[in-house]
């Protein structure tokens, strides 16, 4: 006991000399080891790229889709990641960075994939909210949609809807809506 008490004392003046020295030792949350094991256990295909804008901020960090198959396909997507303190009890927030056309994306950003709300559960990992990102841009969901117009079109006419994805991919407008290009 008396060598356990003199091993936390010794600890406890490297950490204060490290402080008075100005170097200050900073604490790592559990969020940060969660998302550290997460991204150590990402299997990310040749479709997808991570980059780290703050490479000593692993909470934050944009991903990159570049479908290599269906309507979506040689174009290139951008979402921000931001997952706060209290993940992975709380989802990752998820924004697209570009305005593109897409029935589970809305001209904000704003991403409709039911395992970022209500399905949400901590055993879920940032694995598979990439997999969940990477499935809206090979099978859109005009069911649960947060672009009413492109879900509408997608419903009622499939090829339109593909002529105005392919439009909007290459900078066109859509619907009075200006797109940006995002083809490769």
């Amino acid at each position: 006991m008396l060598k356990i008490w003199s091993m936390k004392q010794q600890q406890q003046q490297a950490e204060n000399a490290e402080g008075a020295a100005g170097k200050k030792k900073k604490k790592v949350t559990a969020a940060q080891l969660r998302v550290q094991r997460d991204l150590q256990e990402l299997t990310l295909g040749n479709t997808m790229k991570m980059t780290f804008p703050n490479p000593d901020d692993i909470l934050n960090f944009t991903l990159t889709i570049e479908p290599d198959e269906g309507m979506y396909k040689g174009g290139a997507f951008h979402f921000s990641f931001n997952v706060n303190q209290n993940f992975p009890h709380d989802p990752p927030k998820v924004k697209c960075t570009q305005k593109i056309y897409h029935p589970n994306i809305d001209l904000e950003g704003n991403v409709c994939l039911n395992i970022l709300r209500e399905d949400w559960k901590p055993v879920l990992n940032l694995n598979a909210v990439i997999v969940g990102m990477q499935f809206l841009f090979l099978e859109p969901n005009a069911s649960d949609p947060l672009n009413k117009e492109a879900a509408d079109d997608l419903r009622s006419n499939r090829d339109a809807f593909k002529r105005n994805v392919r439009t909007s991919m290459a900078g066109g407008t859509v619907r009075n809506i200006q797109y940006e290009r995002v083809m490769k």
